[in-house]
């Protein structure tokens, strides 16, 4: 059962209960990241959500996690491009102690001056982490690469430049921006009773006021660019991105679909190429990933040093097929069956549930609906699947990215 509601201050909340479990995912969620700071900003959307477990006016650090250790819940968060998720996981039994918690740290962290001065030490060091995991560094140049330096194109943990100079002001002025009541969602799925959930969320959230609010746009101009980032490693890491759809655009699902067939899977056309005939990768595939506005479809391999230009062909030859529209009737059914699959198989998990209802609410305002999303996945044709393919391999907006012993780019 879901029940929606939304709170005399605007706050949405939405819950989904599922009661032959044992367990409940309750989430906070802001609608705001890294595509919607400023150049001073680059970076605090993730300080701030890393801060945000430094202590409470009522609870140390250390007694946050102690109180979630003792009762067997757990509690994280991540910062995104356009959104921030603080959470937290208990069994049914502690759920309203575990929501005290996560609420108590949403609201009423104070972000201490010497715990600011450790945590930016830490962000750094993950920073220095991106640099030295070659995958993760060559899809952050193909971001910028794609996107450019704004907006989508944003490095979410930014500059160590940046992350050294916040301070409290900063952060308290970032907040006060996009931290606000209507930008809000509270989203639990699980074992939970329904007034329980209502009931908490109005006796921690009620007392925020209301206040005007305007998100602003992401300007969404596309670079088109070839970047390369050079380091002696033993693979070259590279990436391709074309422009695609947006995630609300009637040809999504059939985009989800091809790309499933082109390199979502093992059985794909990029795995059994470049990897299982060819042997050319140990990590080869594709993803699509879309946002309000726009979306874009990748293309990623780790490949040996020697012999990256014939991977960069093999690769080409699977997209030039693809291009073609020589999908199978049958790989047309295997896609389309691993789609329908993937969503039947979050409806049985607590964390997937809590985001897909939580996200739905927060960028379309509306309820995640599964049986519409089935039947939306069910009614596309292998039509749809090749007028989906003409509005994803534009050669225009195309972006690449390598990292590697190599002196220019792709």
């Amino acid at each position: 059962m879901v029940h929606f509601k939304t709170l005399p201050n605007g706050i949405r909340l939405v819950v989904n209960e599922m009661s032959s479990l044992m367990s409940v995912t309750m989430g906070i969620l802001v609608h705001t990241g890294a595509a919607y700071e400023t150049d001073k900003e680059d970076g605090i959307s993730h300080f701030i959500e890393h801060m945000m477990f430094k202590g409470t006016k009522k609870r140390t650090a250390f007694a946050i996690s102690d109180e979630m250790d003792r009762i067997g819940a757990q509690m994280n968060a991540f910062t995104g491009k356009d959104c921030t998720c603080y959470y937290a996981k208990s069994t049914t039994a502690h759920a309203a102690e575990a929501f005290e918690i996560l609420a108590d740290l949403f609201l009423n962290s104070t972000f201490p001056e010497e715990e600011a001065v450790k945590e930016k030490g830490v962000i750094i060091e993950e920073i220095n982490m991106t640099e030295d995991t070659p995958d993760d560094l060559c899809l952050d140049i193909l971001s910028r690469a794609f996107y450019g330096e704004r907006g989508y194109g944003r490095n979410i943990l930014g500059t160590r430049e940046n992350v050294n100079s916040f301070t409290k002001t900063d952060v308290d002025e970032y907040m006060s921006k996009y931290y606000t009541t209507e930008n809000i969602v509270i989203s639990l799925a699980g074992n939970i009773d329904i007034k329980l959930a209502e009931d908490l969320a109005l006796k921690y959230f009620s007392h925020l006021n209301r206040k005007n609010f305007d998100r602003g746009e992401i300007q969404v101009n596309l670079a088109g660019q070839a970047l390369y980032r050079k380091k002696e490693i033993e693979q070259i890491h590279l990436a391709i991105a074309f422009p695609s759809l947006n995630r609300n655009d009637k040809l999504f699902d059939a985009t989800q679909i091809m790309n499933a067939i082109l390199g979502g899977s093992m059985s794909s056309r990029l795995f059994q190429t470049v990897r299982e005939e060819l042997g050319l990768a140990y990590t080869v595939y594709s993803y699509v990933s879309a946002y309000n506005e726009c979306g874009a479809l990748t293309v990623y391999a780790g490949v040996n040093s020697d012999k990256y230009l014939q991977s960069v062909e093999a690769i080409y030859k699977c997209i030039e097929q693809i291009k073609k529209k020589t999908i199978t009737e049958d790989e047309f059914i295997r896609g389309k069956e691993q789609l329908i699959a993937s969503s039947i198989f979050s409806q049985e998990n607590t964390s997937s549930q809590m985001l897909l209802f939580g996200k739905e609410l927060l960028y379309n305002d509306k309820l995640y609906n599964f049986e519409e999303r089935v039947n939306r996945i069910s009614a596309v044709t292998l039509n749809d699947v090749f007028e989906a393919i003409d509005l994803n391999f534009d050669e225009k907006g195309k972006a690449s990215a390598i990292v590697g012993a190599v002196d220019k780019p792709l």
